[in-house]
């Protein structure tokens, strides 16, 4: 881990930000990623130089918003010189709620379907 990586992971771990609940090198499909909050369906990532204006990681952020994941991109500086603006950005992610899950079709697209009335609610 990078010293940033490193500094950030202190504040997250073990519920330590807001009582939730992260995971550090967390694999999500074919990715993964830096920091991750299952429930809020969250991912943050912090960039070194190498990703300024990287096309990998733009497929990446693509492919994780597709499956209703938000990403958070820091730079290394900026965790490392405003932690604290950081976390706030993240809670302020985090107090929006996790992203309301796709349709599954479209009307008018797939098949249809249809739904038994059983009796129980």
């Amino acid at each position: 881990m990078t010293d940033a990586e490193r500094l950030l992971w202190r504040h997250l771990r073990a519920h330590r930000l807001g009582g939730q609940k992260f995971r550090r090198q967390h694999p999500i499909g074919p990715y993964i990623v830096d920091f991750a909050h299952s429930g809020a369906r969250l991912v943050i990532e912090a960039d070194g130089g190498q990703h300024n204006g990287s096309a990998g990681d733009a497929v990446r952020d693509a492919w994780l918003q597709s499956r209703d994941f938000t990403v958070l991109r820091f730079w290394n500086d900026e965790i490392l010189l405003n932690i604290e603006g950081v976390l706030e950005a993240i809670l302020g992610e985090l107090a929006k709620g996790p992203p309301l899950p796709r349709p599954l079709s479209l009307p008018g697209e797939g098949r249809s379907r249809t739904f038994i009335d059983t009796g129980f609610s």
